[in-house]
């Protein structure tokens, strides 16, 4: 693909790898676009951040394509990923240490099963404390971070979807589909929850932003290399 394709605009589906973030996913392929096209400047944007402990897609858009990048955001979205039952964490996942843990002995698939429906359609969701959403100019996980505790509004987002998939002992396996805004990371915590256990996600991947598949995506390494290859083609 020419510099010129990029600077008018191209949509990138990105299978995003394990603890990067997405930042510096853009980051790369924008140096790298640079570098190897000789071009100067270039637009390079995502159109929706997954967290450094979560992977799958993600679609980038270059140049005049970044104009789209809020409609591609606002679309509805499929995860796949693990809930661990039994233990909760400040942050929801494993970024930081587990600091309570519950009873599970009441546990049992049917109950499991039977608690998604709780979540499906509009809910109310209150953002994680460890998450990059801005309060008073900052964001919250600066505030926690500190130890400083910070008022957090609930949210209105919609699951059009909550599906286990596989239960191994304390580990849920689940497929979600939902709207913009939503936090797998909580919905792990209020799920835990409501099955008077606790829980926590341990492994998330993003299979789905609209029509985008994450099966179509370019795994970064494999990006890069044709991309340095076409350039000296």
């Amino acid at each position: 693909m020419t510099a010129e394709a990029y600077k008018e605009g191209q949509v990138l589906l990105i299978d995003k790898p394990l603890h990067w973030t997405s930042f510096q996913v853009v980051s790369k392929i924008r140096w790298a676009i640079r570098k190897e096209l000789k071009i100067k400047k270039i637009k390079v944007g995502h159109a929706g951040t997954l967290d450094p402990l979560a992977s799958g897609l993600l679609v980038l858009c270059t140049g005049k394509m970044t104009k789209q990048i809020d409609t591609f955001q606002g679309q509805e979205k499929e995860y796949t990923g693990t809930i661990v039952l039994g233990s909760t964490t400040p942050s929801y996942d494993l970024e930081t240490e587990i600091n309570a843990t519950f009873p599970t002995e009441h546990l049992t698939p049917k109950l499991i099963k039977e608690t998604t429906k709780q979540f499906m359609g509009s809910i109310e969701q209150f953002p994680p404390v460890f998450s990059a959403v801005k309060k008073d100019g900052k964001r919250l996980y600066e505030f926690a971070r500190a130890g400083e505790e910070v008022e957090i509004k609930p949210r209105n987002v919609h699951i059009s979807a909550f599906e286990i998939t596989g239960i191994r002992g304390l580990e849920v396996d689940f497929r979600v589909v939902c709207s913009k805004g939503t936090y797998i990371r909580s919905l792990a915590n209020d799920f835990g929850n409501a099955l008077d256990s606790g829980g926590h996600l341990s492994a998330l991947r993003r299979t789905r932003i609209g029509t985008f598949e994450v099966e179509k995506a370019w795994k970064l390494q494999d990006f890069l290399d044709q991309l340095h290859e076409n350039s000296n083609s």
